[in-house]
């Protein structure tokens, strides 16, 4: 029977320009003294596929839950397309250093170049140290001979946008758009199930080996969408108790919400699974005798069958709420 809340056991990355704030500030438990860069929550990427870790469910894969449990699982609809795939990538990420300038190609190269799915993202930002910015975007409408000539002359940052950042800030990043997060920002993040990046500039770093890491010059320059919007961060607004949409798009539908006492959830509306990650505080999700709580930096899914229940929290909490329309 799938009647209960399921959490997985983190996957952790290990990345040249990861920090400690994962361990410190998530609770991230990690025997390595290497640094931390991300943890991935919910993941279907082939060689990177969660394992449940409570419960009934216990050491079965998501692989395996969508093949036994299906439209149970994750909603008809979404089986019905993505059959045994599950769509999203959830992680939690943390820059110590910025992470190169990047950009991610469409449905349609990601299928014809790597068989895979298109990597549209958002950003939430949780923690931000004083001056941390984010590339997003052109300042500007570009071109690729104006676009080529900065990448070869070093001089890129010249026509970025580049936003300071503070906790509760969110981008989205539709394929193309270039973006990089910088030195001190830990955030949530959203995307779909893909895990192809186009590599553009990556500061002229070296590993400990002393190799630079590969650059995407190349297949970026035909997936690089290169016109400037006005602003780039999300405008939304948060109540109280209230699930607020902060992005929709066809591939996910993220809402904010903040939770104080016991709220009633009711999800009949929805032919999707819901994902719950916890951006601070704490909560207790309770469904009968089945009771979850989750801390600030863990994430639950709840499946698609689950209608109602209730989510509990004896200070102010917020959790970000995650489904596909």
């Amino acid at each position: 029977m799938l009647n209960q809340f399921i959490k997985f056991t983190p996957i952790l990355k290990e990345k040249i320009w990861g920090g400690e704030k994962l361990k410190s500030h998530l609770n991230k438990q990690s025997n390595s003294s290497s640094l931390l860069g991300e943890s991935w929550e919910i993941s279907d990427v082939k060689g990177d596929t969660s394992v449940v870790s409570n419960g009934d469910l216990e050491g079965k894969d998501l692989k395996e839950l969508i093949q036994i449990y299906k439209h149970d699982l994750v909603g008809g609809k979404v089986f019905d397309h993505f059959g045994d795939k599950f769509p999203l990538l959830i992680k939690f990420i943390d820059a110590k250093t910025p992470l190169s300038i990047q950009l991610h190609p469409n449905d349609d190269l990601a299928k014809e170049r790597h068989d895979s799915f298109g990597k549209t993202e958002m950003w939430y930002v949780m923690q931000a140290d004083k001056e941390a910015n984010l590339i997003v975007g052109f300042k500007k409408d570009s071109n690729k001979e104006e676009y080529l000539n900065h990448l070869n002359n070093k001089s890129l940052l010249e026509i970025l946008n580049v936003d300071e950042v503070q906790k509760g800030d969110v981008y989205f990043i539709p394929t193309g758009r270039v973006h990089a997060i910088g030195a001190g920002v830990l955030l949530a993040e959203i995307q779909q199930t893909s895990d192809i990046t186009y590599r553009i500039y990556d500061w002229d770093r070296q590993d400990a080996e002393g190799n630079y890491r590969e650059l995407h010059t190349d297949l970026a320059l035909d997936a690089i969408d290169f016109k400037a919007i006005p602003k780039y961060t999300t405008s939304y607004t948060k109540e109280l108790n209230t699930s607020s949409t902060i992005v929709s798009c066809p591939y996910f539908t993220t809402n904010v919400l903040p939770v104080t006492g016991e709220l009633a959830i009711n999800h009949s509306d929805k032919d999707s699974f819901v994902i719950y990650m916890c951006v601070s505080g704490e909560v207790t999700f309770e469904l009968g005798e089945n009771e979850e709580s989750l801390i600030a930096g863990e994430t639950l899914l709840v499946p698609a069958k689950l209608k109602e229940f209730s989510i509990k929290s004896t200070s102010e909490s917020e959790l970000l709420e995650v489904y596909i329309k």
